[in-house]
């Protein structure tokens, strides 16, 4: 199967010579991670990489830049509010700068869209008429993310977002998959052909990650630290966890603890005044993002970590890369039953029922009595992210699905800017 062989400096995607542009519309680069470790993958093995994405808010904010070889066109983008206006004035924005800077980028080999949105197979399609191949990047089943994130049921809007996952489908050479689950929408629902889809996962950076020394300070004077890592969103479940936290200290009786929830989003806020009404602001603490040196201490010192997504079509099907980072720093995980936390975490997690926050308080009980227990999942987590779930796999499918693509086509001409209605020559 597509990106199950281990890693070979061979499989180089045919890059030397050849010219790739990256899409992305809800991160910027180099803050989405998986962007950009395929970046590096790609400069590696000889790709000149472009990456067209929004500028970011405290980082990643100037409009143009080269890092470590890879070249960086950023624009202003304001994130969506007020409903669905608001998405159309957002993707409206992105889809025109994107245009605008892949002019400016000139004649491209791949061009490489990552969603969400679905909107980015227009600007693939231009790029197509000029030559490119179009390699889809899936990071999230759109249609599963808006009935999870908005629950208004399969409406006149959720039919529109079919649509569209259905023309990007259409339009791309080559899809990318997170996963085994991701890669069976693209064949059955998406109607690609299997040799055509990819399963490059996610994994975190080992370099990057790996445990420190732990901070007792940290735990806030109790003996042990629970912690949740990731993005705030209504489809994420904070406030599951924040419940649970609350059964845990009124139904299982424990207070033994302190709990630290890192990260931003949407519901930041309102996640803050859950907490305050459930009575645990002297418990909890929300940290906001942070630097990514305060977030190896967090981790490296935490007895516990959390994965409260609730079971819906997004998250069932998902693979949650805080999971991946709680395995990576060796500690143990309490995750409700969802079919791709298991294939990431296998032993590494204990499983609470669907939405059961009351089983889910139980677990995190179990596991801060059972230190031995937490050691053995720890490790298992991370042999599991050095072996099978590391990253050096994903490169290797990564440069097959480029190699793929790029199959008996000559490298396009960077010469000269595109011309309108006229193919780059070769």
């Amino acid at each position: 199967m597509p990106g199950d062989t281990p890693f070979d400096d061979t499989a180089s995607g045919d890059g030397p010579g050849r010219r790739a542009l990256i899409l992305v519309e809800n991160l910027s680069v180099p803050f989405d991670r998986r962007v950009w470790q395929e970046c590096t993958t790609l400069r590696d093995a000889g790709w000149e990489v472009h990456v067209i994405c929004p500028q970011g808010s405290k980082r990643d904010t100037e409009p143009e830049a080269e890092i470590d070889g890879v070249r960086i066109h950023r624009y202003p983008l304001r994130a969506a509010t007020g409903g669905p206006a608001g998405y159309l004035r957002e993707y409206g924005s992105a889809l025109w700068h994107t245009f605008r800077l892949a002019r400016r980028v000139g004649p491209v080999d791949v061009v490489h869209a990552c969603n969400p949105p679905d909107l980015l197979f227009l600007p693939a399609l231009w790029l197509k008429r000029h030559g490119a191949r179009f390699v889809f990047d899936q990071h999230d089943l759109v249609p599963e993310l808006y009935l999870s994130r908005f629950g208004r049921g399969e409406d006149l809007l959720h039919r529109a977002v079919c649509a569209l996952e259905r023309r990007t489908y259409r339009a791309a050479d080559i899809v990318l998959a997170t996963n085994e689950s991701y890669r069976d929408v693209a064949v059955r629902r998406g109607g690609k052909r299997p040799e055509d889809v990819f399963v490059v996962r996610s994994a975190p950076d080992t370099a990057r990650f790996h445990p420190v020394p732990p901070e007792p300070e940290l735990k806030r004077g109790k003996p042990h630290l629970l912690c949740y890592l990731g993005v705030m969103g209504p489809q994420d479940g904070v406030d599951y966890a924040l419940r649970a936290l609350a059964k845990l200290r009124d139904e299982v009786g424990r207070t033994d603890w302190h709990a630290v929830f890192v990260g931003g989003g949407d519901t930041f806020d309102a996640m803050v005044e859950l907490s305050r009404r459930l009575g645990l602001s002297e418990q909890v603490q929300f940290t906001g993002r942070v630097p990514d040196a305060d977030l190896v201490r967090y981790l490296s010192t935490a007895d516990v970590c959390l994965s409260p997504d609730p079971r819906n079509p997004l998250n069932d099907v998902s693979t949650m890369n805080k999971v991946l980072e709680y395995m990576v720093m060796g500690r143990p995980v309490v995750s409700f039953e969802l079919k791709e936390a298991r294939v990431s975490a296998g032993d590494a997690a204990v499983y609470a029922p669907d939405d059961d926050e009351g089983e889910f308080a139980r677990l995190i009980a179990l596991l801060l009595d059972d230190p031995e227990k937490r050691a053995r999942m720890g490790k298992t987590g991370q042999e599991r992210i050095n072996g099978p779930l590391s990253w050096r796999n994903s490169q290797a499918s990564l440069l097959a699905a480029y190699a793929a693509a790029c199959r008996d086509r000559a490298p396009v001409s960077a010469g000269a800017p595109y011309r309108a209605g006229r193919r780059p020559r070769r």
